[in-house]
Order: structure tokens, then sequence, then C-alpha cells
């Protein structure tokens, strides 16, 4: 995109936008990059500088915490139109929330330096509302995920896993596998494993080599 076309771009997906001065977005179409991450790889952990604010125009990147032991837990994913903060949690003195981010699927992007923005935020009280107000709405779905790791059956979290993926793809059939999903509960390849046979055994959901078809939507909602 040429500056005309990422101001427009910007103008659309920032509702913070139209109370910005000219000099103001200005400098933020100056410090936005253009970028695509490949699939699967690494784009941000809490070693590297603070990465910046993610606009994700494609794909789906993934937001986890990760053990000692290599043990991984989804916090929330997000998808094309959704903005990543927790990428530049360095502009916000008061997170200091340490997340991975890796690009699930290829994704294209606009990143906004965390420099940048971060005088944004002291100079224009509408941006730093803004911007707190989204990592508030990401933290409640941090919240979902860590209540469903401490207080759920694994039954109904896998339940719960599958019915927001056929809502979020309007597909019965979801192409991922054990490993995939047990990636994205926070838990063991082995007891996603089981518990498909079991959804299977019960009619819930038919199973072949990286798919997985839910077959039976309101018994697979009464294990919610």
């Amino acid at each position: 995109m040429n500056k005309t076309e990422l101001k427009q771009f910007l103008s659309e997906r920032l509702s913070f936008w139209q109370n910005l001065t000219e000099q103001q977005k200005n400098m933020l179409v100056d410090n936005a990059t253009e970028r695509t991450f490949t699939q699967y790889s690494l784009i941000h952990n809490s070693l590297d500088k603070c990465l910046g604010i993610i606009l994700l125009k494609s794909g789906q990147l993934r937001i986890y915490i990760s053990s000692e032991d290599g043990r991984e837990v989804t916090l929330y994913r997000l998808y094309g139109g959704d903005i990543c903060t927790l990428s530049a949690s360095c502009v916000m003195d008061a997170v200091s929330f340490e997340v991975l981010v890796s690009a699930e699927e290829i994704c294209q992007a606009v990143v906004l330096s965390a420099l940048a923005y971060r005088q944004l935020m002291q100079e224009n009280v509408y941006v730093k509302a803004y911007t707190y107000e989204l990592t508030v709405q990401h933290f409640a779905d941090v919240m979902w995920s860590v209540e469903q790791v401490l207080f759920m059956g694994a039954d109904k979290r896998l339940a719960i896993f599958l019915n927001d993926e056929i809502a979020k793809t309007g597909s019965n059939v979801i192409q991922l596998s054990h490993e995939q999903i047990a990636k994205y509960m926070g838990t063991a390849r082995e007891v996603v494993s089981r518990m498909l046979k079991y959804f299977a055994t019960e009619g819930i959901v038919t199973l072949s080599r990286r798919e997985i078809t839910v077959v039976d939507k309101k018994k697979l909602r009464s294990l919610m």
C-alpha cells in the first residue's frame, strides 16, 4: 500500500482516527509497516524488543503462554480484522503481561511502531482510552481460558472448543489435528484423542485423518 492507501486503511480500522491531529495521523502512517508472517512462525516473545500494535488483515494469530517444561496454554486467537495489543505491552506502563504470539496461518498485517504509538498515547487521551479498552477485552478472553483450564473437565472444554470452531467457520468439518487442538486447549494430545473417541462412540462426531465432523450439534452443546 502507498501512503494514501495506508491512511485509508488506518482510518477504517482505528476508531480514534478522527480524534487525531493531521500531524499525529501522518506520524502514525510514517511508522506503520506492512508485514507478512509465515505459518507457525513465532513473531513475538518476552525476550524480543516490543514488536508494536498488530492490525491483522488476514490469517490467524495465537496468543499463548508457555511453562519452563514446554507446556503451552492458548489464551486466545485473533483473526483478520482483529488488533493485537499485547505484542506491544511495553507501551502500557500498567501492563507487564508476558505472552508469546505465533502465526497459525500465513498472516498479512500492518504493524504500528511501539515507540510512535507510545508517544501517541501520551499525547492523545482517545488513543490511550482505546488501547486500554481493547486490552481489557483481551484480558477477558484470557480469564475465560484460565477458567476453563482450572475448573472445567476435558469433555466440557472440548465441547466448547468444537462448538466455537464450527460457529467461527460456518462448517461442521474441523480440519485440525489432535495435537493442534490440544495446543489450543492447553492439554495433552492423548486427552484430546481419548475424548474425541468418546464423542465418536456417542455419535457426536465422526473422525478421519486431520478432520473432525460434528454430526450432532444438539448433543455436543448438551456437554457444554
